[in-house]
């Protein structure tokens, strides 16, 4: 086919937008299991969480000394973090800053070793195919 046909480029900008938006909407399923994976988190947190607040109240009861009360500081603080991620603007924070990055930061963005070529992916398989050969029983 000529690549200067206009219904070929078409076609080829299909395939291009249907990629795109099927990478898209894996990137979205990912990011909606990972925010389920921190709320579940955060649920069994807080169960904790209210578990030592009985457990350090009751002991403060008995013992009248504020440093009973001092492992909910560090909790205080993860807790706080889990519901942030869970249920709060953490997840618009994160984006924002990586918009940020993409905009401002460019250099941060670059690839050790650059993007990777077809001639090094080739050339990989061909050693992976050839150390196959030569040590069979390896992989």
């Amino acid at each position: 086919p000529e690549h200067d046909d206009p219904s070929y480029r078409k076609c080829q900008e299909l395939k291009m937008e249907r990629w795109i938006q099927m990478h898209y909407q894996i990137k979205q399923r990912e990011q909606a299991l990972a925010i389920a994976q921190h709320r579940e988190l955060f649920y069994w947190l807080s169960g904790f969480y209210l578990s030592a607040v009985y457990g350090c109240a009751s002991y403060y009861q008995r013992v009248k000394r504020v440093s009973a009360l001092a492992p909910l500081l560090p909790l205080t603080f993860v807790v706080g973090y889990y519901t942030d991620w869970a249920y709060g603007s953490k997840l618009h924070r994160i984006q924002a800053e990586a918009n940020m990055i993409m905009e401002h930061e460019q250099e941060l963005l670059h690839w050790p070793g650059g993007l990777p070529t077809v001639a090094g992916i080739d050339e990989a398989r061909v050693e992976t195919e050839m150390e196959k050969k030569m040590h069979p029983h390896h992989m």
